[in-house]
């Protein structure tokens, strides 16, 4: 029996060009969910990019999530937390699996070839934002809601975050990842998450228009051909963008996170007085995170600058199935999302009461093989 093309986790079809060539489109389709990344996403997707990156015929890949609410919520926290607290005090294996298919399709966006296009219109947070940061030409929208916020369930901003996050201006990493601030599309601009702006109205339209490009089929000179193409539409649009709050208090921003221990950044934020709410709710939202995560989040930054791509995801491989064995994870979840009273009981109520002894087990490889051991290096 045919499975219905609306049970697919993913959908995928390709779209003629006037140069011969075809244009690969993935759908995320579990618009219900937001499009939460689910194991069966990231394995069907992991599939259909590598067969799309050794075919001549496919020039570019586009990117999107079914309906106009979200690109993709984030991974399929809830499969991850059943999981997690079925096995306590255990590296469950199915955690594993997830964490370290997920990293290896991340991997396999920053490193393809060909153009990928991310429209990154709606929300797109955690997980997504895995998807979205790797690609090569990344799309944001007048309606582009963009977080980390893992500090609010226990985790800590992986899928690449360690590197994407060290590589913004000023401390604007340090200070997403501690308050989960949600950007707009001109702040996910300004801190190098996104390439260009398009009006949100103009999907199924640039989907057509594309199909015009004059390809080449050469990756290359197609990736300098969509880019001179995108530039052009950003130019009439660019003007309906709204402000990028990051770029205009980045001065604030520095002076909140700028001190040189997790102590320092947090009684800063802790005596904050600011007439701007966003600023306030972000002080708020680092107030009721993970004292865990704060900590894990500190050393990632600091620890994490420099190392390679590769190095990151294996790193954020142990860190992901560490917090779901020893961390705040399973608690953060049922709080916010199983329960959803919102009130979770941290293992300890400050972050000086979180002991060396468990940093440095999260720290620690639970791996006698690493998994993500083949990345290779770029």
């Amino acid at each position: 029996m045919e499975q219905s093309v609306n049970a697919l986790p993913v959908r995928y079809r390709t779209q003629p060009t006037e140069s011969g060539h075809r244009i690969g489109i993935a759908t995320l389709n579990s618009e219900r969910s937001l499009n939460a990344l689910s194991l069966a996403m990231v394995q069907s997707l992991t599939e259909q990019l590598t067969a799309w990156a050794t075919d001549s015929q496919i020039v570019c890949v586009w990117l999107d999530g079914a309906g106009d609410k979200a690109f993709c919520a984030g991974g399929d926290i809830r499969a991850i937390y059943e999981d997690a607290k079925a096995h306590p005090g255990e590296v469950s294996t199915a955690v594993t699996e997830f964490f370290t298919q997920e990293y290896r399709l991340d991997h396999l966006i920053h490193r393809y070839a060909k153009p990928l296009i991310v429209w990154g219109s709606g929300i797109v947070m955690g997980g997504g934002l895995g998807l979205m940061a790797g690609a090569s030409h990344r799309l944001v929208t007048d309606t582009s809601r963009i977080a980390m916020p893992e500090i609010s369930i226990g985790l800590f901003p992986d899928v690449g975050g360690t590197w994407f996050l060290n590589r913004m201006p000023g401390h604007c990493g340090r200070f997403l990842a501690l308050t989960g601030y949600g950007m707009n599309g001109a702040d996910a601009r300004y801190v190098g998450l996104a390439d260009h702006y398009v009006a949100s109205h103009r999907r199924e339209g640039l989907l057509g228009a594309l199909s015009a490009l004059g390809w080449h089929g050469s990756a290359r000179t197609d990736h300098d051909l969509l880019s001179s193409y995108l530039r052009g539409i950003e130019e009439s649009d660019i003007a309906a963008l709204p402000a990028s709050r990051l770029h205009r208090d980045q001065g604030e921003i520095d002076q909140l996170m700028g001190g040189d221990s997790l102590a320092t950044v947090a009684e800063a934020l802790a005596s904050l007085e600011s007439e701007q709410t966003w600023l306030l709710r972000a002080r708020d939202s680092f107030a009721a995170g993970s004292p865990i995560t704060a900590q894990l989040i500190w050393h990632q930054l600091s620890a994490g600058a420099e190392l390679s791509l590769e190095q990151v995801f294996r790193q954020e491989l142990v860190w992901a199935v560490r917090c779901a064995q020893r961390g705040d994870f399973i608690e953060g979840v049922r709080a916010l999302l199983i329960d959803k009273d919102r009130q979770p009981q941290w293992q300890y109520v400050t972050l000086a009461a979180v002991p060396d002894g468990l940093l440095d087990q999260l720290h620690s490889s639970p791996f006698a093989v690493d998994p993500l051991a083949d990345l290779k290096e770029h």
